[in-house]
């Protein structure tokens, strides 16, 4: 069987269609699960697409306007 991949910071800018600023801010600040490996951030998609699924991607200010919009 083989063996997913690890990807770079930029591949999975594209995969999740975002800057590559945003996947460092998530990295720090939402528990984005990354690996470092020497100095470079490695990733597995899997477990970027299980994160995502989870709710970790989500904007607290976006959450917050969304719940004002159903009011």
């Amino acid at each position: 069987m083989p063996t997913e991949p690890w990807v770079s910071v930029e591949d999975v800018s594209i995969h999740l269609g975002v800057a590559k600023d945003s996947v460092y801010r998530w990295i720090d600040l939402k528990g984005l699960p990354a690996h470092k490996i020497g100095r470079l951030w490695k990733f597995k998609l899997s477990e970027v697409d299980d994160w995502v699924r989870s709710g970790g991607a989500v904007d607290q200010g976006s959450e917050e306007s969304s719940r004002e919009d159903r009011s």
